[in-house]
C-alpha cells in the first residue's frame, strides 16, 4: 500500500495539522569538515537535533557555531524515544536525526523512528554525505561492481563463521565493520572459510591516523598480530572468491545453495540461468516443476 505524505494544502482543502520533515542527516566519520553545506543549514534551522550521543554531535555543532536543542536517540531508549519524536513531527516540528559519524541508520540506530514516520506519513529526507562503507569501497582497490554490506560481524566465533560460510558463494566484494579487539579473531576466520582471497581493511577514516593495509587475511593476521595494540574504527572488505564452473553443479542443487545462502529465490534462479547460459522462462519451468 502507498502511504501519502501530508504537504499542508491538498486539493484546494485545509489540513488540520502539517506534519513537519524528519531530516535523516550524514554527519562525518572522521574529519568535522566533512560536512555539506545543506546539512549545515538544517541543522541551524530545525527545532530538534536526535542524536545518539549528545556530547560527540556538540562538538560537531560547536565546530560549526550551532546552538541547537539536543536529545539523545539511542538503542537503549529507542523505542520510547521514537514515540517522542513522532508525536513532536505530527505537532509540526522539523527534526534531524543524526548518528555519532557518517550515514544514520548504517549500522546504527534510526531504524524504528524512520519506518513510523514514513508509516504514518511523516515526511522523511535523507541529507547526504560521509559513509565509512562507501569512503573504504572507494579506495579499496577491491571490485565495487556488486558489494554486500553485512554490517558488524557475529561476536562469536561459530556464528561468525557460519555467516562466512554462507556468503562464501556471493559474487561480490563483502564489507563489514568490526571492532579492534576482534579484528584478529575476525581475520583468522576469514582465513580459515574463505581461503585465500583479497582482504583489505581500513583503519580511521579521514583522520590523522589513516591507514589501508591489503593482503590475505593471513598477511593482515601477521601483520596486526606483531602490532602491541590497534584502535580505531574498523573496515573490513574481503575480495570475490573464483567464480565455480557454471556446471559444477547440478542446476537444482546450485539454485538450493544459493537459496540456503541467503539468496532471495527469484535472483538465484535468475543466476543459475545467466551462468548457464539458459533462457530464464526454461530455468523457472524446470525448477518449478520439482
Amino acid at each position: 500500500m502507498l502511504i501519502p505524505y501530508r504537504r499542508g494544502r491538498a486539493a484546494g482543502r485545509d489540513t488540520k495539522r502539517v506534519s513537519g520533515t524528519l531530516y535523516v542527516i550524514a554527519t562525518p566519520i572522521g574529519n568535522l569538515e566533512d560536512i555539506t553545506l545543506r546539512a549545515l543549514r538544517i541543522l541551524r534551522e530545525v527545532d530538534r537535533i536526535a542524536c545518539e550521543d549528545t556530547r560527540q554531535t556538540r562538538k560537531l555543532l560547536d565546530r560549526h557555531g550551532i546552538s541547537k536543542t539536543l536529545v539523545s536517540y539511542h538503542e537503549h531508549n529507542e523505542q520510547a524515544r521514537a514515540e517522542e519524536l513522532l508525536r513532536d513531527l505530527e505537532a509540526g516540528k522539523n527534526i534531524a536525526l543524526v548518528s555519532d559519524a557518517g550515514t544514520p541508520l548504517i549500522a546504527d540506530p534510526g531504524y524504528r523512528v524512520v519506518a513510523q514516520a514514513r508509516a504514518r506519513g511523516v515526511t522523511v529526507s535523507p541529507i547526504p554525505g560521509a559513509s565509512a562503507l562507501v569512503s573504504a569501497l572507494s579506495a579499496s582497490g577491491l571490485p565495487t561492481d556488486s558489494f554486500f554490506f553485512g554490517g558488524f560481524l557475529p561476536s562469536k566465533k561459530t556464528q561468525r563463521r557460519k555467516t562466512l560460510e554462507e556468503m562464501k558463494s556471493y559474487p561480490a566484494t563483502l564489507v563489514f565493520y568490526e571492532v579492534p579487539h576482534r579484528i584478529l579473531e575476525a581475520l583468522a576466520d576469514i582465513a580459515q572459510v574463505l581461503g585465500p582471497r583479497q582482504v583489505t581493511l581500513a583503519r580511521e577514516l579521514t583522520k590523522i591516523h589513516e591507514e589501508f593495509l591489503a593482503g590475505q587475511a593471513a598477511d593482515l593476521l601477521d601483520a596486526l598480530g606483531k602490532r602491541p595494540a590497534l584502535k580505531g574504527e574498523i573496515t573490513l572488505m574481503i575480495g570475490k572468491g573464483d567464480a565455480p564452473a557454471a556446471d559444477a553443479l547440478p542446476m537444482e542443487e546450485a539454485f538450493h545453495k544459493l537459496v540456503d545462502a541467503g539468496v532471495p529465490r527469484m535472483d538465484a534462479m535468475k543466476r543459475v540461468a545467466r551462468e548457464r547460459g539458459l533462457p530464464k522462462r526454461e530455468v523457472y519451468q524446470k525448477l518449478n516443476q520439482r
